[in-house]
């Protein structure tokens, strides 16, 4: 097998099998989708462009049951916390990637924590970006509120790097993380 094709082959593999986690999870327990926890385990081990897509994927995954399922009324709000939700997702993750860029190398605990806290802080700037326009800063401000959100985010983070090593080590080729600009 072409070497270019097996590392776009186990790409594709965690991207699936990391937004199924991440559905999953998000149904589990009721909450939100886990954006900085995912966006941290990708910058940690994938291509920045394979980060890219699991986050579009994970925000789709997350946005097709409220709509299609909870028949979510789309109003100017709601579309609103859709684009906020979406944008919030990519900005974790390209923050998680900035953070790992300029770290450089560490233990891979440092690097985590790194890169999930970076994830965390750009991700709840943009909800408290837009919650400047759609309503709801007394939610994005409350501080009880977003450490509850970093706790769970962490655990959810901890269980998804679990099943990522451990399925890494049964014999699922780990996905690939190269730093060129993919």
């Amino acid at each position: 097998m072409d070497k270019s094709l097996s590392t776009q082959g186990a790409s594709a593999l965690w991207i699936f099998l990391l937004t199924v986690a991440s559905t999953l999870t998000t149904l589990a327990f009721s909450c939100a989708t886990p954006f900085p926890a995912l966006a941290a385990l990708a910058a940690l081990h994938m291509r920045r462009r394979d980060g890219l897509i699991l986050m579009g994927l994970a925000w789709l995954a997350s946005q097709l049951p409220a709509f299609l399922i909870l028949a979510y009324k789309i109003k100017d709000t709601t579309a609103g916390w859709t684009l906020g939700l979406a944008v919030a997702a990519t900005v974790s993750s390209v923050g998680a990637y900035a953070a790992l860029k300029r770290l450089g190398t560490q233990s891979l605990v440092t690097r985590l924590a790194v890169a999930y806290v970076a994830a965390f802080i750009a991700f709840k700037l943009v909800i408290l970006g837009f919650s400047f326009w759609l309503g709801g800063t007394d939610t994005a401000l409350d501080m009880g509120i977003v450490a509850r959100q970093f706790v769970r985010n962490a655990a959810i983070l901890t269980g998804l790097l679990m099943l990522y090593h451990g399925l890494v080590a049964i014999g699922v080729p780990a996905a690939r993380r190269h730093m060129a600009t993919a």
